[in-house]
């Protein structure tokens, strides 16, 4: 069974004449990296909002687990591009944050987001507040804080678009890190991006969507081992084959 499973998706404003979504469907098994990509307004951020229980569709479902999300549940988590830190908390605060709908201690969430904030290498910046640290460690603690209620699907939108190369890579890591590790919760990570050579990097499977309204014109499966080399033969063969169904 899918740990998440897409099923005829499809969602329309003004009594149907508005299509946003149009019947996608797709999954996302226990130990996948999912990425979605599509020209710019399809509705790719619209949709992960959908998995994520935060709006409900015009039709067709979502499953987690095989049980229909109808709301925010327990075992997703949801990464967002602007990073949304609250500026009058601290880091170690913001990271704390995600756990407040769930009954844990004071002192627990004060040890699991010191702990997270270790592993992303921002101990030392725990008592700060946001607006005193960079654009990637801003990212980093946002990370933190979705993953401190140890989810089993991490949900991320464009979460590298506003960083710079380099932040951006070693953030990637981290994530397949996190992907494949033990000692983390997460089992499968589904993210939209822009970047097509990112998708490439990081993904099992690449959902290909149209232009609005929304439908999957392909589901690419990328077979590369890892670590990916970007600049081998099947590495832009992949990326220009995405592009050709991008643009088609």
């Amino acid at each position: 069974m899918p740990l998440i499973e897409v099923k005829d998706l499809r969602l329309y404003f003004n009594n149907g004449q508005a299509k946003v979504i149009d019947g996608v469907s797709f999954s996302a098994d226990k130990g996948q990296f999912v990425s979605i990509v599509g020209p710019s307004g399809c509705g790719k951020s619209t949709m992960l909002r959908i998995i994520a229980g935060l709006i409900r569709p015009t039709s067709g479902s979502v499953l987690y687990m095989g049980k229909e999300i109808i709301g925010p549940v327990t075992g997703i988590s949801f990464v967002f591009q602007d990073f949304a830190l609250l500026p009058w908390l601290t880091n170690i605060e913001n990271v704390e944050l995600g756990l407040s709908r769930f009954d844990v201690p004071d002192d627990e969430k004060k040890r699991r987001a010191a702990d997270l904030l270790d592993k992303f290498g921002l101990g030392g910046f725990a008592n700060d507040y946001p607006n005193v640290i960079s654009g990637g460690m801003k990212q980093r603690v946002g990370i933190a804080r979705a993953i401190a209620s140890e989810p089993n699907v991490l949900l991320m939108d464009e979460p590298f678009s506003s960083l710079d190369v380099l932040t951006a890579e070693t953030l990637r890591g981290d994530i397949m890190y996190m992907l494949n590790s033990a000692a983390l919760s997460v089992n499968c990570v589904i993210m939209v991006t822009h970047n097509v050579e990112e998708a490439v990097e990081v993904s099992n499977s690449v959902v290909i969507l149209s232009n609005k309204p929304a439908v999957v014109k392909e589901i690419r499966e990328i077979g590369l081992p890892y670590p990916r080399d970007k600049h081998s033969e099947e590495f832009l063969r992949e990326v220009d084959q995405i592009y050709a169904t991008l643009t088609d």
